[in-house]
């Protein structure tokens, strides 16, 4: 799967980008990044939808897709940006995709409730707000709860 824009490909992910994939971490999340043990589960647990933005032959983003087939819904686990990298159209293409991929009815994410511009994002892109998850983050920022209903799910 290698999908071109100009300034970057969307391309699979796997236990061979774990070094890309924490410094990536660090860099979008701080003291929120995900642990070594838990990013190699995200980049090797079987069902989980891993996709990566490349872009002069460096990971420049990354999401990941939990998709649960009972309740047919996916959840969003993580979806980073470089901030150098951000404003074109990177963090909208991967979600795309991971929303493609994941073949869910509903999809579902958690972002910080001062995260303005992953939720403009998010919001255009047609999520909605449906839950607070209070303190949810280690500073104990709010994580707010988006939504999206696919009208029918990707093939």
């Amino acid at each position: 799967m290698t999908q071109a824009s100009d300034s970057f490909q969307i391309e699979t992910a796997g236990w061979r980008d774990m070094k890309a994939l924490h410094a990536l971490e660090k860099s979008c999340f701080k003291e929120d990044a995900w642990p070594l043990v838990e990013l190699l589960g995200v980049l090797t647990f079987p069902g989980v939808v891993r996709i990566k933005a490349v872009a002069s032959g460096s990971m420049v983003g990354f999401i990941a897709g939990d998709a649960n087939r009972g309740e047919n819904t996916g959840w969003i686990l993580t979806l980073g940006v470089q901030p150098e990298m951000r404003r074109r159209g990177i963090a909208g293409a991967l979600l795309k995709e991971c929303e493609r991929l994941m073949d869910m009815a509903t999809v579902k994410l958690t972002v910080r409730r001062g995260n303005l511009a992953a939720i403009g994002l998010y919001e255009k892109l047609g999520y909605r707000k449906v839950d607070v998850w209070p303190r949810y983050y280690r500073n104990g920022e709010d994580g707010l709860v988006f939504e999206k209903i696919l009208e029918s799910p990707a093939g």
